[in-house]
């Protein structure tokens, strides 16, 4: 990850809040052979005051300035990967309908070369899906998987992992209704998610023993708001194994609260039909009580702020 996200993030927030538009260097976006030294950000004309109009035409203009014909480019990571690493942490900054228009035109854009196209398309999957990545975000990385399946400069094998990607993402995704499984308890008793109806559900899919597992067993097991939604039966943990090692989870049984529901897939269904996005876990949904999906493949510290701003 580029080392100054930070620091030039904050620039860019000042950037926004400047209400003079001039004070951006104007040059020429015709590339002199290989001598790219930055990504020139567009002139926010003065009309736009508020940060969020400010941040809005930022955002659908950033790369105006860009030659996406020029594969020179892809030789400087260090200017282009971090106007990427920026742009993506301005992304959070807008609604989720300028981010897909944005992206969608962008990566229009970037199609006109085959190299240019596969460059970005990296970045978008080092940053946007990456289990990894702290900048990870289905929503603005289903945009690019979209643009990937329509170019007409890439063949139809190379659209197979991005076709595959867009239907895992368009499962169980934010607005809509999660898909039911059933899970199994210890004593050998059934239950499904769409059963349980408390006001929310915090649906934890995880493996025994796994360390990222146990420090967000911690987090959820130290949240006051958590503890406090679980006593007054207002949240379900759900925490469910998707494996077939039954062994090794009943013998980490004892790291999960009683307050919680502990169970496993016994068919095997989450994993082997993809029922849910298992790319990395733990993985945490939730859901709400018409089994709607609120938060998706997030933190337990999103989901406990969440949990604490809406109750």
């Amino acid at each position: 990850m580029i080392r100054h996200l930070t620091y030039t993030s904050i620039l860019l927030v000042f950037y926004l809040f400047s209400c003079s538009s001039g004070n951006v260097a104007k040059e020429k976006s015709t590339v002199q052979k290989d001598t790219i030294s930055q990504i020139v950000l567009p002139n926010i004309p003065a009309m736009l005051t508020s940060t969020d109009q400010r941040a809005d035409f930022l955002v659908c203009h950033y790369w105006d300035h860009v030659n996406f014909a020029d594969t020179n480019y892809i030789h400087h990571p260090e200017i282009t990967e971090q106007a990427w690493a920026n742009y993506c942490d301005l992304l959070t900054r807008v609604p989720l309908s300028t981010v897909s228009k944005a992206m969608h035109q962008l990566f229009k854009k970037a199609g006109d070369n085959k190299k240019v196209l596969n460059y970005m398309s990296e970045l978008a999957d080092k940053y946007l899906y990456d289990p990894n990545s702290p900048m990870r975000n289905e929503e603005f990385y289903i945009p690019v998987l979209e643009e990937l399946i329509e170019s007409p400069i890439l063949e139809e094998i190379e659209k197979v992992r991005p076709k595959a990607r867009l239907e895992l993402a368009n499962k169980n995704r934010i607005g809509t209704k999660a898909i039911d499984f059933t899970y199994t308890l210890q004593s050998g008793s059934k239950g499904r998610l769409h059963q349980l109806t408390t006001d929310y559900v915090l649906l934890f899919i995880n493996n025994p023993g796994c360390h990222a597992c146990s420090e967000t067993i911690q987090a959820l097991k130290a949240s006051p708001t958590i503890n406090d939604l679980l006593n007054r039966k207002k949240l379900t943990v759900l925490s469910v194994y998707p494996d077939e090692e039954i062994n090794e989870w009943t013998k980490h049984l004892i790291d999960f609260p009683t307050s919680w529901i502990n169970g496993y897939d016994k068919e095997l269904k989450i994993r082997d039909q993809q029922l849910y996005d298992l790319k990395a876990v733990p993985t945490l949904y939730l859901i709400d009580k018409n089994k709607i999906v609120i938060l998706k493949d997030a933190t337990a510290p999103i989901i406990e702020e969440y949990l604490r701003v809406h109750l």
